[in-house]
């Protein structure tokens, strides 16, 4: 299962390692794209195609459907890990998820999210402060 957090450093030319107990359970070919508040997810190619199945559905004449298109399927990537699990990270997602020297993975069931460190952290603080709030909206959504 994809749970827990794990530290690590981004390596000379933007290089990083995905944490083995992901590998193990996503492979060695993965799909890399804008998440949601300012993070990146990672995806084996079989998640992806359900996530996007899931996410972009609805007419294409709705604006919601295509920009939600663009912001997923806009700026993945398809990437293979090498023998120690790294694979660069592009430029593009590097700078929209503020990523300097050290990422945090998260193993969130389905997905993995990579924050940069410092970026975690203030929304983790967030998430504490509003947990009993969110806990709450989500008893009354109908699932």
């Amino acid at each position: 299962m994809l749970i827990g957090e794990y530290k690590y450093r981004v390596e000379a030319k933007n290089r990083v390692s995905l944490p083995k107990k992901f590998r193990e359970e996503i492979g060695n070919k993965v799909v890399v794209t804008q998440g949601y508040e300012g993070c990146l997810v990672v995806v084996s190619p079989k998640q992806w195609e359900i996530l996007i199945a899931d996410a972009a559905a609805g007419p294409f004449v709705a604006e919601e459907v295509r920009d939600t298109s663009r912001f997923l399927l806009g700026g993945a990537v398809e990437v293979e890990l090498d023998e120690a699990g790294r694979f660069v990270l592009p430029k593009n997602l590097k700078e929209y998820a503020k990523i300097k020297k050290e990422v945090c993975f998260l193993g969130l069931g389905r997905w993995v999210e990579i924050w940069a460190s410092e970026e975690w952290a203030k929304r983790k603080t967030y998430i504490a402060k509003h947990s009993g709030a969110t806990g709450k909206r989500l008893a009354k959504l109908e699932v």
